[in-house]
């Protein structure tokens, strides 16, 4: 493997690190600032350096040819995955630690590609059901404390009810991008649903808290400041930077195999900065989670080359 090669891949390695770590920061910002008022910033910061980056690249003239189909779904991406799961991210985080919270970008792929079969009849191995129902499974008993029982009683906590709400809107932003965004580059589609779905968030900060709650950032700690400054360029834009680089060199799903990290990072960065408890049932459904996860990915990718091997 040379040098670029390895590059790449620990740039997916970072990827997942941070996005990892997005929960604990998470969970630091949603517990000292307003949630709205902090998920606008977050994304105000990062639309302003992928703005810079579409500028730098040369592709700011795609901006221009766009249909109004096209602006059209990027509106409806920037109101699901940026506006929706950004309320589901900022509140679970509230209440829900953020390791436990991890858990649920295993439903992340395992959720897209049940709907990817319904809707668009995508072809599944043995291997990928198997590993859908081990990362469901696994996922849901991390996220329950161990019962499922749990999360179907009308006791079930909010936290985890709205982390559910997370996984819906990113496996709906992922199916509404392959519907509606195909033929807009990946740069062009994150940095427009950036810059709207910030948009949406201010205008739902400033209607639903009020002015008062942007004053009340100025009080936040150090910490939240630093937390926000962590999503919006590492989290958003650094990570997106190394996953674009690694889709390029490697390929859409050698690059996604890399999403089986985030959970783990996530619950240990939660154990080193929050000093959360590594818990008997995260331990559990967290290892059945990602086992799951590289068992969907190692079966898509045997799918893969078995119709590369058909096509020649």
């Amino acid at each position: 493997m040379n040098a670029s090669r390895y590059s790449t891949h620990w740039g997916l390695v970072g990827m997942a690190a941070l996005w990892g770590a997005s929960w604990p920061w998470g969970r630091i910002v949603a517990q000292s600032m307003p949630p709205l008022a902090a998920a606008s910033l977050r994304f105000l910061l990062a639309s302003a350096v992928l703005l810079l980056w579409l500028h730098r690249s040369g592709r700011t003239g795609a901006l221009r040819v766009l249909g109004a189909r096209q602006w059209m779904g990027l509106a409806c991406a920037s109101a699901v995955g940026v506006l929706g799961y950004s309320v589901f991210f900022m509140l679970a985080l509230q209440t829900v630690p953020a390791g436990k919270a991890a858990m649920v970008v295993a439903l992340n792929p395992v959720l897209t590609m049940l709907f990817a079969v319904l809707l668009f009849r995508e072809a599944v191995n043995t291997p990928m059901c198997l590993g859908l129902v081990l990362a469901v499974t696994g996922a849901l008993y991390a996220l329950s404390g161990g019962s499922l029982s749990l999360l179907q009683s009308p006791t079930a906590g909010a936290g985890e009810l709205l982390l559910l709400g997370c996984a819906a809107c990113w496996v709906a932003y992922t199916l509404m991008g392959r519907m509606v965004l195909a033929r807009v580059d990946p740069l062009t589609t994150t940095t427009v649903t950036a810059a709207i779905g910030a948009g949406l968030l201010l205008t739902a900060s400033l209607a639903l808290e009020g002015p008062a709650a942007w004053g009340r950032l100025a009080d936040a700690p150090v910490q939240a400041w630093f937390g926000i400054a962590a999503l919006a360029f590492g989290a958003t834009a650094l990570a997106y930077a190394w996953y674009l680089n690694g889709v390029k060199a490697l390929g859409a799903g050698a690059a996604a195999a890399y999403m089986a990290l985030v959970p783990l990072f996530g619950m240990v960065f939660s154990s080193l900065w929050l000093n959360e408890p590594f818990t008997a049932s995260l331990l559990h459904g967290g290892a059945l989670a990602i086992l799951g996860m590289l068992l969907m990915n190692w079966g898509r990718h045997r799918m893969e080359r078995r119709a590369a091997g058909l096509a020649r």
